[in-house]
């Protein structure tokens, strides 16, 4: 971990500062594979060095989510494809418990887009 990622977090008002930094491990945790950077201002989560997810919050309601970076191949009713062509975004209200089923399953479907080749990785 970076100083650089750390200040993101450090960052951040509760309740969001906790609800990402569980996302965070939540994320770490789907994959040995899995390194954490940041890339335009924001925590931004690797598989073999490609970008798969992003954690951000939302301008107007402040509250977090994880954005897709192929989220366009992932079907899930609480994926938002909004104006976008390629990412989609969960969002998660910090104030309830995280809906960790969800989660990792949408991060299972999106790592497993790069291990089974949708995605290539080289």
């Amino acid at each position: 971990m970076s100083i650089e990622v750390d200040t993101y977090y450090n960052n951040m008002q509760e309740p969001n500062r906790s609800c990402l930094l569980a996302l965070r491990q939540i994320i770490l945790d789907q994959d040995k594979e899995v390194s954490e950077t940041r890339k335009w201002g924001m925590p931004c989560f690797c598989y073999k060095k490609k970008m798969f997810c992003y954690l951000w919050t939302d301008k107007k309601t402040h509250e977090p989510y994880i954005l897709m970076v192929e989220g366009k191949h992932i079907k899930h009713p609480k994926l938002e494809k909004g104006n976008r062509s390629r990412m989609k975004i969960f969002r998660v209200d910090p104030n309830i418990d995280i809906p960790l089923d969800s989660i990792q399953l949408l991060l299972s479907k999106a790592l497993d887009l790069y291990k089974n080749g949708t995605i290539p990785t080289k």
